[in-house]
């Protein structure tokens, strides 16, 4: 039997199975997709290789990619940004590492606490995460982003409509600074030369500035696993974890296995209560099953796969609220084009922001010609302006929203240097109709296939009015930055950072884990990524929060199950670019 098994090796699972393997548990981690162990050999800079949904290697599908991709049912036409393997959807993230809103958390009071969802706030202060924010802030580490034209562009813009600048990580009032990121600083040759001879490690280290983000991060080449440029798990945690037992005085190497579908977590009554004892998974390349025990099992599957788990397995639901409250930040494209160069498609993809608590917050999105492209052509108010009867609505941007076709795409197109998009993430409010559910129309190898339910067009009047007041903002920073036309594209429903479908709260009638991170109706299972968080965190990006609670809830699993201490407030975090965790890969030939 083991101590504890991790389902998902994405943003949450890692950081829970690295915390528990120092303090000497016998770990499990199971990941349905892939493990690109040399990725430097096999990925690319062609967008097409990394995100084809069909064969690319970041797609969410098995690692054997002659064999389909996982379907999910969707309700409404959507882009899901969501992957398989090792590392999950942080093998393409930004790396954007900002702390949640203070007045997302219980006991807040400030002025503007009705300014947000009141009904679904986390089940604790926002004082007591700090310290876990902290831990993972210098573990993966967190640093000032490295800037270059396009965020100062973006900093005159603000600084021109009459915004302030933000000088701490605690976001208490409308302000812009640089963007606080997982991404290590450039030295040596990166950011001085575009020659590759001269960007390998240990010429270079940090980030190149290569600008293909979302391809997956293997610069500097050469460079040990844990000093990619961008901490992805894959490049952070994972290293640490599968090395515990070279770094931590009682460590104990956390085994991983990839290509490992779950499909049923088994539970037993003991005292009464339903408990989890175990878990089933399918090898995704020969079908073999295989079934293990163990005493803790921690769910991290993601915001889609951990409902589908859950209900696939049978596992007791009484109020209904697996699945539901589904939030994905009702995003936003704005753009413009300027008569100057803007550095748009160098750097890292967002290394600025601008936050306006209790609305969410305005990211410049660094993009290729193609990221770009994509961006321009996924409207929900169709084509701009062609329609009488089109949603393309009016505001600080020029003509009505939607998307762009012919001589005015081929204008934004012309040099992406000259073009400047931003990125509006709005807080949502917690909606039960916004939901994961397994699908009535299909099955695969692996069960009832997810269903998920996004009603952009009907969300409640608060986030409505938030994306409005967002894309106005963001109209204005560009006009103000020196843009000489900006469009609004009123983009789809793009379903990147989703969150909060399995999440945290004091009432089980609408929540579906406590505030430990364990659930309502079963003992010793817990849940451990973005599907745990309350709400949409005042729409700041989610993944450094979703990483702080599964350090906290690591903490709860070894008091309550394994006799252990508390010591996030009691020990000094490594950092995982230290020279211990550098030697521990090398030995290990990771």
């Amino acid at each position: 039997m083991r101590d504890v098994i991790i389902i998902g090796a994405g943003g949450g699972g890692p950081i829970v199975a690295k915390e528990l393997a120092a303090q000497g548990l016998d770990v499990l981690m199971l990941e349905a997709g892939a493990r690109n162990k040399t990725p430097e050999t096999n990925w690319t800079h062609f967008e097409n290789d990394a995100n084809n949904p069909l064969s690319g290697y970041l797609r969410f599908g098995p690692s054997d990619r002659t064999k389909p991709a996982w379907y999910r049912e969707v309700t409404q036409p959507a882009m899901i940004s969501n992957l398989s393997g090792v590392g999950g959807t942080t093998q393409h993230y930004f790396g954007n590492s900002p702390r949640a809103m203070p007045g997302v958390f219980k006991g807040y009071v400030g002025d503007d606490a009705q300014d947000y969802d009141r009904d679904f706030e986390f089940p604790f202060s926002y004082e007591e995460l700090t310290p876990y924010y902290e831990w993972v802030e210098a573990t993966l580490p967190v640093q000032t982003a490295a800037m270059g034209t396009s965020e100062q562009v973006f900093f005159n813009g603000c600084e021109s409509i009459g915004m302030s600048v933000q000088v701490t990580k605690d976001t208490l009032q409308d302000g812009y600074r640089p963007q606080q990121n997982a991404v290590l600083q450039p030295s040596g040759n990166a950011g001085l030369t575009t020659n590759t001879a001269d960007l390998a490690y240990p010429l270079a280290k940090g980030c190149t500035f290569c600008g293909h983000c979302t391809q997956g991060c293997y610069q500097p080449l050469n460079a040990p696993r844990n000093l990619k440029a961008r901490r992805s798990t894959d490049n952070s945690y994972v290293p640490m974890a599968l090395t515990a037992d070279l770094w931590a005085p009682q460590g104990k190497a956390v085994t991983l296995i990839a290509d490992a579908y779950v499909t049923q977590i088994h539970t037993e009554q003991v005292n009464g209560k339903t408990t989890a004892t175990g878990v089933s998974w399918r090898d995704v390349n020969t079908g073999e099953v295989i079934t293990e025990n163990a005493k803790v099992v921690v769910m991290a599957g993601g915001c889609i796969e951990n409902p589908r788990l859950w209900l696939n397995s049978g596992l007791p639901n009484s109020h209904d609220w697996v699945g539901r409250g589904l939030t994905d930040h009702a995003f936003d494209f704005v753009c413009g084009i300027f008569p100057f160069d803007t550095g748009a498609s160098k750097g890292v993809g967002s290394s600025a922001r601008a936050d306006f608590p209790g609305k969410g917050c305005i990211e410049p999105s660094i993009l290729g010609p193609s990221g770009l492209a994509n961006n321009l052509m996924m409207s929900d108010s169709g084509i701009r302006g062609m329609y009488d009867n089109g949603r393309g609505v009016f505001g600080e941007w020029d003509g009505p929203s939607g998307r762009i076709v012919g001589n005015e795409f081929k204008s934004f197109m012309k040099d992406v240097n000259k073009t400047l998009g931003m990125l509006v993430i709005t807080d949502d409010d917690v909606e039960a109709d916004n939901r994961v559910e397994p699908s009535t129309l299909m099955s695969d190898d692996n069960g009832a296939v997810p269903k998920m339910t996004i009603h952009k067009r009907t969300r409640s009047q608060r986030t409505l009015d938030n994306r409005e007041f967002l894309a106005n903002k963001a109209a204005s920073i560009l006009r103000a930055a020196g843009a000489s036309e900006v469009l609004r594209i009123d983009i789809v429903p793009l379903l990147l950072h989703l969150q909060s479908s399995m999440r945290m709260g004091d009432n089980p009638q609408n929540s579906v884990i406590n505030a430990n991170g364990e659930a309502h109706e079963v003992a010793g299972l817990f849940v451990a990524d973005n599907s745990a968080l309350s709400n949409a965190l005042g729409g700041p990006n989610p993944t450094l929060t979703t990483q702080a609670l599964a350090t906290r809830t690591s903490e709860k699993i070894m008091v309550q199950y394994f006799s252990g201490t508390p010591w996030v407030n009691s020990n000094a975090p490594l950092s995982s670019i230290d020279d211990k965790i550098t030697e521990a890969v090398l030995a290990r030939g990771l």
